[in-house]
């Protein structure tokens, strides 16, 4: 597989440059997860990097993308609570079950329109 030199911009991983993975279109994923291991043994914190694409005047002229730092854990980054909504996709949130009027909107007795 074809891998390309991408720079990392904030967080830990500023200013490194690491060689991405690309798919069959070229690009590099649009989410980039890297697991750092807890010294205490614990849960391993997980730096969440996005893809965005790199200003042409740069010094990576070879760069097509970088990665800029999430700091909100990858809220939109291409997992639960993206905010895709495909068609066949179940819904975020169960409807309203507290209202037990299921009479559509309208005046109540309009029954000839």
């Amino acid at each position: 597989m074809k891998s390309d030199d991408t720079p990392f911009e904030g967080g830990p991983m500023d200013g490194r440059v690491l060689p991405v993975l690309v798919g069959m279109t070229g690009h590099p994923p649009k989410t980039y997860r890297i697991p750092v291991p807890d010294p205490d043994g614990g849960p391993p914190t997980v730096l969440v990097y996005r893809r965005v694409p790199r200003d042409a005047r740069g010094g990576l002229r070879f760069a097509r993308w970088k990665y800029a730092y999430a700091p909100e854990g990858g809220k939109g980054a291409g997992r639960k609570g993206s905010g895709r909504k495909w068609p066949w996709s179940k819904p975020d949130t169960a409807p309203d079950a507290a209202d037990p009027d299921a009479t559509p909107g309208g005046k109540p007795d309009d029954a000839h329109g």
